[in-house]
């Protein structure tokens, strides 16, 4: 379980990539925390380190992970948020975080207002159902607020901290983003369903 508050940005340094399968090699300065075994978030996507070495962090991308997630484009040179499982004795800050992506998402607009930044985000509508305003979602493993909600699109506020501290603020109009919506709020919207059979 994460809590999307990211820990660090690393760097993609290589993306090993074969008809069967795709791992990535990490930079990032929380090697030397993690071992083989240790789960990660990479961009909100849960992975399990397979190798650490003294800068990098190995991982393999499952075929199904690819599939749903914006890993299978990863680049070298890529900025990627980073966080480590939260431990059972930690503090519990942003929302309850999973690391499995509901699906993709679309940058439509960032914008400044002061000092932060407004992000808009369009997306399926099989994922809006599932938003509130005011309620949380992870992108790219991001802990964020739904500001405003639209038909298939939402609105979180960047703080300056998340702004300076995230991969976000290399995110530009058409790049696509890694979803999460609150477990709480799946959990509803499958017992409604259910009602509804």
């Amino acid at each position: 379980m994460f809590t999307g508050l990211i820990e660090a940005v690393g760097e993609v340094r290589e993306v090993r990539q074969d008809p069967s399968s795709l791992s990535l090699v990490l930079e990032t300065t929380l090697a030397a925390e993690l071992r083989p075994g240790d789960s990660l978030a990479v961009n909100g996507v849960c992975l399990t380190v397979v190798r650490v070495t003294a800068d990098n962090v190995y991982v393999d991308v499952g075929p199904e992970t690819a599939r749903v997630t914006t890993l299978a484009a990863a680049r070298p040179g890529q900025p990627v948020n980073l966080e480590r499982a939260m431990r059972a004795d930690g503090r519990f800050g942003g929302h309850i975080v999973q690391g499995h992506i509901d699906g993709t998402g679309v940058v439509d607009r960032i914008r400044d207002d002061g000092d932060a930044h407004w992000l808009t985000i369009s997306l399926d509508g099989e994922l809006a159902h599932r938003l509130i305003p005011k309620g949380s979602i992870a992108v790219d493993g991001i802990s964020l607020t739904i500001a405003a909600l639209h038909s298939a699109a939402f609105d979180a506020m960047i703080v300056p901290f998340t702004w300076a501290h995230t991969n976000v603020r290399a995110l530009r109009t058409g790049d696509q983003v890694n979803l999460e919506c609150d477990m709480i709020g799946k959990y509803v919207a499958r017992a409604v369903e259910q009602l509804l059979i």
